[in-house]
């Protein structure tokens, strides 16, 4: 049995994103909190901000993550029923020092065709307008997709982001913080104008940024790597689909439900 947020559909048509309660249980969501600490052991070099794709997509507690049916569902009421994952990226803000994403559309960055895509925000702590929740401006999701030359460049070294909308040109009084439970998720357009401000709470704020596509949308860059998640291929569409990856001992991080990725 499909479990579904009901207003799932009408809330993301009208304001561009939506929330869905409860989405992974409480030990799914202390797991993902040693994840992040067991990525900082393993990249030591590497702000958790920046987790990207790269240092996931082969990781098998990601992909447990990924066939969590009760995101799938929902994903499904947005995009259909024949679903990929493109990308995947941890943007977990440390204590005091999280930094700030500038004013976006995720759609800027990407190489899909069509921009068939949404973005879910699984979230592993808590986040809320303290520890710096994401922040949307609903119904900008109507609004065109800026070009990266139309934005201005921002320094990695302070932003998540290399790239942002210039604060003058967006009307923030009406942004709307979306505050989530550890455990939530929210799904969002890839036209909406979003954000973050910086952490300075004492508290940790980890959201998992899951980027999701029906298989008719085709990803536009020479061997990304995509994961099949739910329903067919399409044909003529020649995404980079992955093999489920093994789990070895010592290489990743152990969780509830490794043995299914053991080699048997």
């Amino acid at each position: 049995m499909k479990i579904i947020d009901q207003d799932l559909k009408k809330n993301y048509d009208r304001d561009g994103c939506a929330i869905v309660r409860n989405v992974i249980d409480p030990g799914l969501v202390m797991e993902i909190e040693n994840h992040i600490k067991w990525l900082s052991e393993k990249y030591p070099n590497t702000r958790p901000e920046a987790f990207h794709h790269d240092m996931l997509i082969h990781d098998p507690f990601i992909h447990h993550l990924l066939h969590q049916e009760k995101i799938l569902d929902n994903v499904q009421e947005v995009i259909g029923m024949n679903i990929a994952l493109f990308g995947a990226h941890y943007i977990a803000k440390r204590p005091f020092s999280g930094q700030p994403v500038g004013w976006h559309q995720d759609g800027s960055y990407w190489p899909l065709e069509p921009m068939n895509v949404v973005s879910v925000w699984l979230a592993g702590t808590n986040s809320n307008e303290d520890n710096a929740c994401m922040k949307v401006i609903p119904g900008t999701q109507d609004k065109r997709l800026l070009r990266p030359s139309e934005m201005v460049k921002l320094d990695t070294r302070e932003y998540v982001l290399d790239l942002a909308i210039h604060p003058n040109e967006i009307d923030q009084s009406s942004a709307l913080n979306i505050e989530l439970d550890a455990g939530d998720m929210s799904i969002h357009n890839p036209f909406i104008i979003h954000g973050s401000n910086a952490n300075t709470s004492k508290y940790w704020r980890i959201g998992l940024t899951l980027r999701y596509i029906p298989t008719t949308t085709f990803v536009n860059r020479d061997k990304w790597e995509c994961v099949l998640l739910r329903g067919n291929k399409t044909e003529g569409i020649n995404n980079n689909y992955i093999r489920k990856p093994v789990f070895l001992e010592g290489k990743h991080m152990p969780f509830k439900g490794s043995e299914s990725y053991k080699k048997k």
